[in-house]
């Protein structure tokens, strides 16, 4: 679209924002004020009859009381005119006594023995008419027959007299009753006459709140009004059965005053509770009736009476017909409004398109090449200004243009290779591989991948820093190189890291495997830095295109699975990709979920190598090591879960209950013993990212196990100790201080330099049982545990051989005054039960 379209467009929708911000705000506002109107029209109408039901209520409790006396007035009465007796006194003799004195009907009530009955009556209905399930009415006759003032707190008493409240008649629901009860002792009945229907509801029909709920109908907008009673409504109706008759009490009606039409119960309920509870207003919207209306429920709290709330049904249609006349008016006004900025908008574009179209055309010259091309335009505002901007950005792009190819070649060179090594990179593999597919489908020739990856390589970051692990992977990249011959069809790649991939095309397995191997082998030979020999070693995965998969992406993954099975195996070797091992690494996530679980269950076990003199035969300490039996998996071996525990961070849970549970094992084996075991336990490096953290947890699993910190050793490999950081140096030198003995486990597997364990907190050396089971029956291979023992003396630190397994290896340790030893030679790992049959042997 055109700049000379786009400016009235822009103009109009930046109006067109305007005006419905202006529109929104006035419906908004018109709303809030034909909302706010309603509001005062309900208050005043929830005040009015808020008022009258008040006042109908004290009127109606005035009129109560006189009618009760006048009840009273009409008992003393019919006294005189009674027998004392009820037997002597006949139900006609009633009927017109009840005309005499002026009351509806006269009933006569007397004793039971469990019961108080009518017994004579002028309204048949109440003839041996039950009273026992009357409740408070009932206690009130018997503090009658007692001749004590009643105190039911209902009703009027009197003397020798009480006035029930006006009722519901429970010998005919279809009347209003107003009843009095008097008795002095003089008879032996109780005499209740009774008003009914006209005498009791005169009062509310002509003064209550029905007439002023009528006339508020009648205004502009109401529809309805209900006087609600909170208790009751929309709950199932409290039916009163007596007498054989059944019926609602007056005081358990739902609605009280008005009419309920527009019926929503389940919503009008939820509401009324609410108002209740928050003693504020409450209102809705919704369609009822085929009318769109606004239901509103106000509370109201009497002092001293029960409180009720008033529901307003309000025409909302009211409302939205004023609402939608308003909005017309403006829609209208801004539709004229728009069209008188369309027509200004068109006019104003066309006096700035013009010159921008010129600039175009020639800026499309200068993108064609023709950098020399100049622009004139005669303006002084920015059309000018962007007119000699453009002119010199032509001569800038000419010059550009020249230095751009001048460097294409190497910006093609850093797209395609790692600028550490100069090796090619992933990207070049992605981009340009495909042309090696399509020949090996053409030709039948295989493609293998190497997927290489260093041993160890993250200890040299870590303790020489990454600027050293930086020279170390130079050094391997010319390594590589220096092992493959120079082909167009072999691909040398830096995945990232120390990660290696490498593509051989037509190289069968045999092939493939050499290559591998004399890589590694390679790779394995020491490396000179700052002037310590370190040793690394490498793993190789390797798979074959198309024997195992035709997917690069897929056969780089098999490789790199491959890799880490040689990684499993100790590393320093090649191995050739499987669906067995394509098996075993799905099943490690749901290894780490159990082994997550088993740690939180604290399911793993601890299970003690005893450490034996082999000169005197006495046990003097054991090995603690962690066993896991799962119900799953099943014994699962160390060598497999504790790696995983390693990557995912589970090692220190693992370790902590590995800590706990030892120590306070042997605290309690040796409060039996006279002579004290010690016990070690394996630190990983995990323990000594924090070595404060690790140096306190370590004081108070001792503390809380009560175990001598002279009978705790601590084991670490060398790894740990090539880093030398101070503070772990400061860690290990102050639980050496506290008396616990520090030991390099694995000894002579690691790193080659041994300068640094002089100046270490170190007191024994662990060989590696490596070296010990290659010494055979004729003392062949016996160099390095001989150089070791030779070494430790020389340095005045103990020594201890582990994996002895031999008789003529326990021979050879004797001999040269190594006398600490561990291995299956005297007992494989026990659980605490074996350990302690092993000890009573």
């Amino acid at each position: 679209m055109s700049i000379k379209k786009k400016i009235p467009l822009l103009f109009c929708l930046l109006v067109f924002l305007i005006l419905l911000c202006n529109n929104t705000f006035h419906y908004v506002r018109s709303k809030s004020q034909l909302l706010n109107y309603n509001e005062k029209e309900i208050e005043m109408i929830i005040k009015e009859v808020s008022f009258q039901v008040e006042k109908t209520k004290e009127g109606s409790l005035y009129v109560e009381d006189i009618l009760g006396r006048d009840l009273r007035i009409a008992s003393l009465a019919i006294k005189q005119k009674l027998p004392p007796n009820y037997q002597d006194i006949s139900n006609e003799q009633l009927t017109s006594l009840a005309k005499e004195v002026g009351v509806s009907h006269i009933t006569l009530l007397a004793k039971t023995p469990d019961d108080i009955i009518g017994v004579k009556s002028s309204d048949p209905e109440e003839i041996n008419m039950s009273t026992k399930d009357w409740g408070y009415w009932y206690d009130a006759y018997q503090q009658l027959f007692a001749i004590t003032p009643v105190s039911v707190g209902k009703g009027l008493t009197l003397q020798d007299y009480w006035s029930g409240p006006i009722e519901i008649a429970s010998s005919d629901p279809e009347h209003i009753d107003k009843w009095g009860y008097y008795f002095d002792g003089s008879t032996n009945y109780i005499i209740n006459p009774y008003f009914r229907d006209n005498e009791v509801l005169e009062y509310e029909e002509r003064f209550g709140p029905g007439k002023v709920i009528e006339g508020f109908i009648k205004e502009r907008g109401v529809l309805e009004l209900s006087v609600i009673n909170p208790k009751n409504f929309g709950k199932k109706s409290e039916v009163v059965h007596l007498n054989g008759n059944s019926y609602i009490r007056i005081s358990a009606r739902p609605i009280w005053y008005g009419s309920y039409k527009y019926r929503n119960v389940i919503d009008d309920t939820k509401f009324v509770k609410k108002a209740i509870k928050t003693k504020g207003l409450q209102s809705y919207k919704v369609c009822l009736n085929g009318k769109s209306i606004m239901k509103t429920f106000v509370p109201v709290f009497p002092k001293n009476d029960q409180a009720y709330v008033i529901g307003l049904v309000y025409n909302y249609g009211l409302i939205e017909q004023e609402l939608r006349h308003e909005l017309m008016v403006h829609v209208l006004l801004s539709i004229a409004i728009m069209i008188i900025v369309l027509i200004i908008s068109f006019i104003f574009s066309r006096s700035i398109t013009q010159p921008i179209g010129y600039i175009v055309d020639q800026v499309n010259e200068i993108a064609q090449g023709n950098y020399e091309k100049n622009i004139h335009l005669n303006r002084k505002d920015e059309l000018g200004l962007l007119t000699e901007n453009v002119n010199s950005l032509s001569k800038h792009l000419q010059s550009y243009v020249k230095d751009l190819h001048q460097s294409k070649e190497l910006i093609e060179y850093q797209a395609y290779h790692d600028p550490l090594t100069g090796l090619l990179n992933r990207r070049y593999v992605l981009e340009k591989l495909t042309p090696f597919i399509n020949r090996a489908n053409k030709t039948g020739e295989k493609i293998s991948v190497l997927f290489i990856d260093l041993d160890r390589f993250k200890q040299v970051n870590d303790s020489f820093g990454h600027s050293k692990g930086d020279e170390i992977l130079k050094t391997v990249a010319m390594r590589i190189r220096s092992s493959l011959p120079e082909d167009d069809t072999i691909i040398i790649t830096r995945q990232g890291g120390d990660e290696f991939i490498i593509f051989l095309v037509d190289f069968d397995l045999s092939e493939t495997k050499k290559v591998a191997e004399k890589i590694v082998s390679k790779l394995k030979k020491s490396y000179s830095l700052d002037g310590s020999e370190i040793y690394l070693g490498a793993s190789c995965g390797v798979s074959l295109y198309p024997d195992q998969s035709k997917e690069i992406d897929t056969l780089v993954i098999y490789a790199d699975l491959a890799m880490y099975a040689a990684k499993k195996m100790g590393g320093n070797k090649v191995v050739v990709y499987s669906e067995k091992i394509n098996k075993s690494n799905v099943k490690r996530p749901r290894l780490e979920a159990r082994l997550r679980k088993a740690i939180e269950n604290e399911e793993i076990e601890v299970y003690y190598q005893p450490k034996i003199n082999a000169d005197s035969g006495t046990i003097f300490g054991a090995e603690a090591l962690v066993r896991w039996n799962d119900e799953e998996f099943g014994f699962v071996a160390p060598d497999l879960f504790i790696p995983i525990a390693e990557d995912t961070g589970l090692i220190q849970p693992l370790w902590e209950i590995v800590m706990k549970t030892a120590c306070q094992q042997v605290s309690s084996w040796n409060m039996k013993r006279s002579q004290s075991l010690t016990v070690s336990v394996n630190f990983s490096a995990r323990q000594f990212q924090e070595p404060d953290s690790m140096v306190k947890r370590v004081k108070e699993i001792l503390s809380e196990s009560r175990l001598n910190p002279h009978n705790f050793e601590i084991e670490i490999t060398e790894s740990i100790l090539l880093n030398n950081s101070t503070e772990i140096v400061h860690s290990l030198q102050t639980l050496q201080n506290m008396g616990i003995a520090i030991s390099i486990d694995d000894f002579g597997t690691g790193y080659s330099s041994l300068s640094y364990l002089k100046d270490l907190p170190i007191d024994s050396l662990k060989i590696d049982k490596s070296f010990i089971q290659n010494i055979d029956e004729d003392y062949r291979n016996t160099e390095i545990p001989e150089a070791i023992i030779n070494f430790a003396r020389a340095l005045h630190l103990s020594v201890i051989a582990e994996g002895v397994e031999k008789d003529f290896q326990k021979d050879f340790l004797l001999s040269k005054n190594c006398v600490q030893m561990q291995g299956y030679l005297f007992s494989k790992p026990l659980s605490k039960e074996d350990f302690e049959k092993y000890m009573n042997d």
